[in-house]
């Protein structure tokens, strides 16, 4: 269902940040109601993302939406 599920783990891993951490940032910092279950099914490739939610994921992971799609700076 998504592409960038593997670039969002990498991201998120290489931050040392837990997945219920990112889903928590989602919620303070963008009101975006997200939770543990849901970054995994994304990670997985199970789950969608719209775009609002993969703008606010970028953000938090401090990388490009376009590098988290392609794999491109």
């Amino acid at each position: 269902m998504n592409i960038c599920g593997p670039r969002i783990k990498q991201s998120r891993e290489g931050l040392k940040m837990a997945q219920a951490e990112l889903a928590a940032a989602m919620k303070v910092d963008f009101e975006i109601t997200i939770d543990r279950s849901d970054i995994s099914e994304i990670e997985r490739g199970v789950r969608g993302l719209k775009d609002y939610e993969l703008d606010a994921i970028a953000k938090i992971l401090d990388v490009s939406p376009i590098w988290l799609l392609r794999g491109e700076a």
